[in-house]
């Protein structure tokens, strides 16, 4: 397996030099051109930024930001991608945190990397691609170049109150699309339909499954996953045959009866995450595409995306409860109990991952990574760190993981991880609240708010889409006469769940 995501890169570019990389509706880039854009933003970076420096990047979801990233690396440094979508004050904690030198916008969204007053330098990636290509540079750096240099920070929602940047390294990425593409078998016969943005983990797939294999990938407007006639039209004519998408993407099809009209003729490979996705929603994707292979798979953003898989072999039932199954290749995988011992075979546990494939910690936040990222308690004789994904899991006897819910308060929503203490925190902030507590409503995937105090609910959406991602937004909101309390003075979850009813 090779661990260089650009030597691989070159490899597929001289193997597949006029095929499609990427593709949008505006335009496409090949695998030739791509190389050499992000030759030439890498050269331009490196007389600007020393090796292993952050670089935030907001150039929206098209075809050329992956060019962008790639040239990042070609600097020898590691990339930060910020959805200039989301609300100002969000890109700021960003920025807070990451206290990047440079910020890389393309020209569409100048002026929102402008607003947000950063005081570093502002680089224009069509300026960027303009650079001529230093060959001499570029091998020097990529001479110093090691397999566990930062590659790229997701930030994912923190229950500080800010995000969280996950930094992951290169040779974590290439372990993780390694074993994707075994378990899918994907080809250079592919084509991906991407769904996810581009600042987001699940976007890592489609991002790089065409640099290790050879696919292309075709970015599919956002809009289309509300009309699945579009959607699927869109599908067949770009003969796309693969997608991992999260699973409010194939529930929405399903409420829709789309596939009373049409299916994606194409379609073989469907791999789906973010959430438990529903018996009788898989039955109808199986129902309309028999030939197709279904994989759940499971995973955190500080895993590499994901950790489990679990090829469904058979048509699922409606209350069928479809399981995370077995680990990945070079994955370890396995369940705790809370004093640290090992969880036996059939009871809950904590979910645990071990392996090359762990991020490098929290960005900017030691005490944070400590924290989450521990020495294995089940070794005593050298180092080996795990992360503990606050998620519950129970091991049948035929060695399948089966999900059992959150330990905590973060829940995943629409395929978003989300801190629901991130909600609260922001919805205190507003003047007439006293006490807020943010809940998840799984069934119906809702998140209500329950609070104190004389603020309107429309006054509280308001503000909290200014804060907040869209998919963060409770959808309901009841005031409370007063909060439900335990005795030790903090909030009933269970005397609100019960409202939630």
């Amino acid at each position: 397996m090779e661990i260089n995501i650009l030597r691989q890169l070159e490899r597929t570019a001289e193997r597949f030099k006029d095929k499609n990389a990427y593709s949008d509706p505006e335009g496409s880039l090949s695998f030739g051109r791509l190389t050499e854009l992000a030759k030439r933003l890498g050269s331009g970076l490196a007389e600007k930024l020393p090796p292993r420096s952050p670089a935030a990047v907001m150039t929206g979801r098209n075809i050329y930001t992956p060019a962008v990233f790639l040239g990042i690396v070609y600097a020898g440094c590691f990339y930060a991608p910020m959805d200039p979508a989301q609300p100002e004050s969000r890109l700021k904690d960003i920025l807070s945190v990451l206290m990047p030198q440079v910020l890389i916008a393309d020209r569409e969204n100048a002026e929102t990397a402008r607003r947000l007053g950063f005081e570093g330098e502002l680089l224009i990636a069509e300026e960027l691609f303009e650079s001529d290509i230093n060959e001499q540079r570029l091998s020097l750096i990529a001479r110093s170049a090691c397999a566990d240099d930062p590659l790229y920070v997701i930030f994912t929602s923190g229950s500080t109150g800010k995000p969280k940047g996950v930094i992951t390294s290169m040779m974590s990425l290439m372990t993780y699309i390694d074993a994707y593409q075994e378990v899918m078998g994907i080809g250079p016969e592919d084509v991906l339909g991407n769904q996810s943005p581009l600042d987001y983990i699940a976007a890592i797939r489609d991002i790089y499954l065409p640099v290790m294999t050879g696919a292309s990938m075709f970015i599919i407007p956002k809009q289309y996953f509300m009309m699945p006639a579009e959607l699927f039209r869109t599908m067949n004519e770009q003969r796309i045959t693969a997608v991992g998408w999260s699973v409010s993407v194939f529930t929405i099809a399903v409420k829709l009866k789309a596939f009373k009209e049409a299916r994606p003729e194409y379609l073989k490979k469907i791999c789906f995450s973010g959430s438990v996705m529903p018996g009788a929603t898989l039955r109808a994707w199986q129902d309309a595409l028999p030939e197709a292979k279904f994989v759940n798979q499971y995973g955190p953003t500080e895993c590499t995306a994901s950790c489990t898989y679990h090829e469904i072999d058979h048509r699922v039932a409606d209350d069928e409860e479809i399981p995370i199954g077995k680990p990945y290749r070079n994955y370890r995988v396995f369940l705790l109990n809370d004093d640290g011992t090992p969880t036996p075979q059939g009871e809950i546990g904590e979910i645990c991952v071990a392996g090359p494939i762990l991020a490098l910690g929290y960005y900017n936040a030691p005490e944070l990574s400590a924290k989450s990222f521990i020495q294995d308690p089940l070794n005593k004789a050298y180092n080996e760190l795990i992360y503990k994904t606050g998620d519950h899991g129970r091991l049948r006897e035929d060695g399948v993981l089966e999900f059992r819910g959150r330990k905590d308060r973060q829940i995943k929503h629409l395929g978003h991880r989300v801190e629901l203490t991130e909600i609260d925190s922001a919805a205190m902030r507003i003047e007439g609240i006293e006490e807020a507590c943010a809940m998840y409503l799984k069934e119906k995937e809702l998140i209500f708010l329950f609070y104190t105090g004389t603020a309107a609910p429309k006054e509280i959406a308001v503000y909290l889409r200014g804060v907040l991602p869209g998919f963060m937004v409770p959808r309901k909101f009841e005031r409370l006469d007063k909060m439900p309390k335990l005795p030790n003075g903090k909030i009933s979850m269970q005397a609100l769940k019960e409202l939630m009813k």
